[in-house]
């Protein structure tokens, strides 16, 4: 479950594996939050049909009792019941129950890759869990990040062509693997490939083991004797999210003979229902350390309880947004935009630059999956409404239809010369109007983000620090990622966590406020 914010996109996805829950959830909220009261009966019918959402996507009965009750203890209180935004409140209590069911609010778990080299990794699991695959992703994952020499061995002499496969997957992931040596066992392979990690420089050996169909005694024994002859720093369990409560089971068994000190869950973009990967901390008390999100080499996402918990909820995951910008925001522009914004301007050359810019990012598809508050209903309004990576297209070709001086000042822009770019760029003038009427709602946000007087629909009316170009409403949210990233960016770069966003997912208020077609305001009217 730690997700690409993929990863945190991201470069996979476990929306899939969610969507259900989440559909189910977000008619919960939808329905509270709609009330300007609240009474102990509304908060135990939405508990009981939280409840029921639970157990349906596949969550043990033990931690959906423990998560109703510590969520009902706390939405109860005189304090939520009779506060301004209760529905509100119950939301953010529920999404704080979750990261604790998920692990805790915690910075994700690091790989323990301390010690006297060579360290050691030791792999488990069942067989078809993926484990090989995961092998070669977290070695790449170590090379690139932690910029260690990483060496990957297969243990596994029993599947026919199992070295082959690691040795294929970690040319792939760009590390080298031991070299195949025919007759030997398990026990031996790993003592040779601590060996020659030892007297090549190596800082650390990951060693992929056996698994079987089913759990044995053989398997369990051969692992704990590698265990003993290499002691890992790690021994990570790899799991098949897909597999449900049995994947549960499977963690607990090998956890009593192995003590375990982390899990990895894979095929989190299956069309699964997540009740693993959401009671697999819960139940067995070891740390999720990885997701798999894809059968691409790069297809691993550090597990994060907030993010997770975010998109469950429909929150969505602020912090992959950060990182999809961050890696393709020209960073002179951007300081550029915060300058310009901060003296409350915001030219059609500025909004430009935004769609361009978005358009690196993925283009809105990807774009608002992971905006807050964006369901499937609203991402079936917008594409109906047109709002899409076409639209981005001629939104930019009606501004390059504009002379330099119309694009710095907007306002000269009357009748005719509206008519002269509709014709340049192949639209109508509804069409420029409704762009214009955009950037008039853009350079609002902007003025008001620059001011410091944040923006309407965050918690305080306040934007994270990092963040002043906004991402409330719609496409003008969206506008200001280029100028306002950075220190969040910055501090993605270094690869620290974004000042200001560690808690926003979860937040009140995060999704903006809709228009009266339903759609965020920037969107245009439905036909």
């Amino acid at each position: 479950m730690v997700l690409r914010l993929r990863g945190m996109q991201t470069k996979g996805s476990d929306g899939n594996m969610f969507d259900a829950l989440s559909e189910r959830l977000s008619g919960v909220f939808d329905r509270i939050t709609g009330r300007g009261a609240l009474s102990e009966k509304d908060v135990d019918a939405a508990l009981r049909e939280i409840r029921v959402a639970l157990l349906e996507a596949d969550v043990a009965l033990p931690a959906v009792k423990d998560f109703v009750s510590k969520v009902r203890e706390k939405a109860v209180g005189e304090a939520v019941i009779r506060s301004v935004a209760p529905g509100q409140q119950v939301i953010k209590i529920v999404h704080d129950g979750l990261v604790e069911l998920l692990g805790g609010e915690g910075e994700p778990e690091r790989l323990m890759l301390e010690g006297e080299p060579p360290v050691a990794i030791l792999m488990a699991g069942l067989q078809g869990s993926g484990k090989t695959t995961t092998t070669a992703k977290i070695a790449k994952r170590i090379a690139e990040r932690e910029k260690k020499k990483v060496l990957v061995a297969s243990l596994d002499t029993r599947r026919p062509a199992a070295m082959e496969q690691l040795a294929q997957m970690a040319e792939k992931a760009g590390v080298p693997s031991l070299p195949i040596v025919a007759g030997q066992t398990a026990v031996e392979i790993a003592r040779r490939a601590m060996n020659s990690a030892r007297l090549q420089g190596f800082d650390v050996v990951i060693l992929d083991t056996a698994g079987r169909t089913t759990l044995d005694e053989e398997m369990m024994g051969e692992a704990a004797k590698i265990a003993s002859e290499t002691r890992p720093r790690e021994i990570l369990l790899v799991a098949d999210a897909l597999t449900g409560q049995d994947a549960v089971e499977t963690a607990r068994r090998f956890n009593e003979r192995l003590k375990l000190t982390g899990l990895v869950l894979t095929r989190m973009d299956g069309d699964g229902r997540g009740g693993a990967a959401l009671s697999m901390r819960w139940v067995t008390g070891l740390p999720i350390k990885f997701l798999g999100t894809s059968e691409k080499i790069d297809g691993l996402d550090a597990f994060d309880a907030k993010r997770l918990a975010g998109r469950i909820l429909g929150r969505g995951d602020i912090v992959s947004l950060v990182e999809k910008a961050a890696a393709e925001i020209d960073h002179e522009k951007a300081e550029a935009l915060a300058k310009k914004m901060a003296k409350g301007k915001f030219d059609l050359n500025d909004l430009r630059d935004q769609l361009v810019q978005l358009q690196k990012m993925g283009g809105l598809g990807g774009i608002m999956g992971l905006l807050p508050g964006m369901n499937k209903q609203m991402k079936a309004q917008a594409a109906a409404a047109g709002f899409d990576d076409k639209a981005l297209k001629r939104q930019e070709a009606i501004i390059l239809s504009m002379t330099p001086q119309e694009r710095a000042k907007p306002d000269l822009l009357k009748a005719s010369r509206k008519k002269r770019i509709a014709a340049g760029a192949g639209v109508g003038v509804p069409e420029v109007n409704r762009l214009l009427k955009m950037h008039v709602q853009m350079a609002d946000m902007m003025k008001r983000a620059g001011k410091g007087k944040g923006l309407p629909g965050m918690p305080g009316g306040r934007m994270p620090p990092g963040m002043a170009g906004g991402m409330g409403a719609g496409m003008g949210g969206l506008g200001g990622l280029g100028g306002g990233l950075g220190g969040a960016a910055d501090d993605l770069l270094k690869g620290k966590s974004p000042a200001g966003l560690s808690g926003l997912p979860g937040l009140p208020g995060t999704g903006a406020p809709l228009g009266p077609d339903g759609l965020p305001p920037g969107f245009p009217k439905k036909k």
